[in-house]
């Protein structure tokens, strides 16, 4: 693990060079391929070395984290026509990369708070140096105070659990049994809010709006998945206390993801009907973990790999659009398939995905997550039923209301879909919907 840290670092001098911007990108696929061919197990910590390890939700977590920054860089073009803070922009990519991958695989509690937290900065970073308008700054203080606020408890929690147990080694809080509902809350609460749950979502819309497409991408496809993460490995051996308190959680997910879902269909902003389609997702993933059963942590490792594959790739083609029209507004982006027809399909494939329509990760884990629920109480299949229809129908009124309908008039003319574009929404979708075929793999019962 040291290997691929020693890479990303010594790839820093990179960023300050002239037209390396390129070059950059083709590093970073280089960094993926030898992660992705790396020997894992299915049930051990692999490839220790000093305090890193991986076990497998760690691997599919980094993996993702390596593909979506490199899109990342892939998506932002006009920055480099522009010359718009170029060689910045790359370093805080790559500083980026660099503290979610220690996020994802430190074995330390203490130390993956500090990078969890860490990679809070060049998120903001990304949101107030390359947003769009004016109210960014206000969206950066929302996203800092909302996941700051939560985690200071967080912090006091980590203390007094190594003056309990004197360590703070993941590994080793499978043999504690920690029975203590403040400790409980102090711990989970900082997760749920980076999750984010319902009621503690406010931060989401508006930082991915107010973001530019890279920020948008970077807080789709994996902040919002740190918060799982750390869910997995600190309920761990919040074992007892959870399942008392793991109803409280479940009913404000369902019902606000259901109620999240209705919010869907009253945006007239691109994005922010794809920023409230992931707190829609996101609740459902906040259940299959608080359940605690197989199903349920399954469906949420494949739910967060697909989910951030597929809003990724939405919010991709949400500034497609704004490059070409710029405006989010769904009133001006309408009959896009009059200008753009290929890029229509594209439209459709995600659209499709995000909907978990076969063969895409979504659908798998959207299965596992609802046998978990109706394992959990049969009452939840009202609320999943729910959820499952309108998030189908708020993706198809995405959908049918930009491509479909009079082009607005106002428009000049414009160059349509570009190779690049085309090729970083391939690099979306292909993996979301190959990768099911493997998914055995993850899939392997560890008893």
């Amino acid at each position: 693990m040291m290997k691929f840290l020693f890479y990303m670092i010594f790839m820093i001098p990179l960023c300050f060079m002239n037209n390396m911007f390129w070059m950059v990108q083709m590093m970073l696929f280089i960094l993926m391929l030898m992660f992705m061919f790396m020997s894992m197990s299915y049930i051990n910590y692999v490839n220790l070395s000093y305090i890193y390890s991986c076990d497998l939700i760690s691997f599919g977590l980094i993996l993702l984290s390596i593909w979506i920054c490199t899109l990342m860089i892939m998506s932002s073009e006009n920055l480099y026509k522009v010359k718009y803070y170029v060689n910045f922009f790359l370093l805080n990519i790559l500083l980026l990369l660099i503290l979610l991958f220690m996020t994802f695989s430190v074995m330390n509690l203490f130390l993956f708070y500090l990078f969890f937290e860490g990679s809070l900065i060049p998120t903001l970073m990304l949101i107030v140096g390359w947003g769009y308008q004016p109210e960014r700054i206000q969206a950066g203080m929302y996203l800092m105070f909302y996941t700051l606020f939560a985690s200071l408890p967080l912090l006091m929690g980590l203390f007094y659990l190594y003056s309990e147990i004197n360590s703070m080694m993941i590994y080793f809080l499978k043999f504690f049994n920690m029975n203590y509902i403040i400790l409980y809350i102090s711990m989970v609460m900082a997760f749920l809010v980076k999750m984010p749950m319902y009621f503690v979502h406010l931060w989401l819309p508006k930082a991915h709006v107010e973001a530019s497409v890279s920020g948008s991408m970077i807080l789709a496809g994996i902040m919002l998945k740190l918060g799982g993460y750390g869910l997995i490995r600190v309920l761990i051996f919040l074992q007892e206390v959870n399942l008392k308190m793991n109803y409280f959680w479940l009913i404000i997910s369902l019902v606000g993801g259901f109620y999240i879902s209705l919010k869907c269909f009253c945006q007239v902003d691109m994005k922010s009907l794809i920023a409230y389609s992931s707190v829609s997702h996101m609740s459902m993933v906040i259940g299959g973990i608080m359940v605690m059963n197989y199903w349920g942590y399954f469906g949420a490792y494949i739910m967060m790999i697909g989910h951030g594959l597929c809003s990724s790739g939405m919010f991709c083609l949400a500034n497609i659009n704004y490059e070409r029209l710029h405006s989010r507004s769904l009133f001006i982006n309408k009959g896009m398939m009059n200008f753009m027809p290929s890029m229509s399909l594209w439209w459709f494939l995600l659209m499709s995905s995000n909907m978990s329509a076969p063969p895409s990760l979504n659908l798998l884990g959207e299965i596992s997550l609802i046998n978990s629920l109706v394992s959990w109480s049969w009452i939840s299949m009202i609320m999943l039923m729910l959820i499952s229809f309108f998030s189908a129908g708020y993706s198809l009124y995405l959908y049918s209301y930009t491509q479909h309908g009079k082009f607005y008039y106002g428009l000049y003319s414009f160059y349509t879909g570009v190779s690049r574009e085309y090729l970083l929404l391939m690099l979306h979708w292909l993996p979301l919907n190959i990768m099911i075929l493997k998914i055995d793999y993850l899939m392997i019962n560890n008893n």
